[in-house]
């Protein structure tokens, strides 16, 4: 990703009247995940729920959580900004304002949202601003967009409890949005599972290698 991603340039954040139009269409998704065998769109099982993470090149990203036990499925795609339905060339102008996101199913009865936060926390440098590592650009930025106040809650307390970890360890403040979930835009079918595709493709390790202190007894 960081060979095709963003430049320097593109780390300010475009305004709603200066994104691209987009279109109406959806883009085009396989039915099911490569790895886990279920479906990539709704719907989905009754009692799971839906968490939505930007944290980097979203390739690597999502193959950690389809990893984790209780995950239902997983998808990438586009949030955060304003141009509907963009394509990833589009994305990667800047000028839609969407991050590369994971979208999460997961039943909570397996992997507690909290759990799926330790991941998120972990699994890159969240103190980056609008980069990670070499990869530049409002789409390589951190953010987590919740669902419903008991993911805003608990997002907002890993981040002050993580933060104190990032800090004794040298690290600045953490530069992560906590937003509402503001529409998710599948990426196209390549980028679905794209580790499992390309085995040994791009996948920077950003972790910052701080043991986040939160999970089952978050809340």
């Amino acid at each position: 990703m960081g060979l095709f991603g963003a430049g320097a340039g593109k780390s300010r954040m475009v305004d709603a009247d200066s994104a691209l139009p987009g279109r109406d269409e959806q883009m085009p998704v396989p039915e099911t995940h490569a790895v886990l065998g279920t479906p990539l769109k709704p719907p989905y099982p009754e009692r799971s729920e839906v968490a939505e993470f930007a944290l980097g090149c979203f390739w690597g990203e999502e193959k950690a959580f389809w990893q984790v036990p209780g995950v239902y499925t997983t998808a990438v795609g586009y949030e955060g900004g304003f141009t509907p339905n963009p394509t990833y060339e589009e994305v990667c102008t800047g000028r839609t304002g969407h991050a590369e996101t994971v979208r999460v199913v997961f039943d909570p009865a397996k992997v507690s949202y909290p759990e799926l936060l330790k991941v998120f926390w972990e699994s890159h440098d969240p103190t980056q601003g609008m980069r990670q590592g070499n990869d530049v650009g409002t789409q390589y930025r951190s953010a987590i967009f919740y669902h419903g106040d008991a993911q805003k809650a608990a997002a907002e307390k890993s981040a002050a409890e993580f933060g104190k970890k990032l800090s004794a360890a040298g690290y600045g403040e953490i530069t992560t949005e906590i937003v509402p979930a503001s529409g998710f835009y599948y990426a196209e079918d390549y980028h679905q599972q794209y580790l499992e595709k390309v085995p040994g493709g791009y996948c920077p390790n950003h972790s910052t290698g701080v043991s986040c202190p939160v999970g089952l007894n978050l809340g």
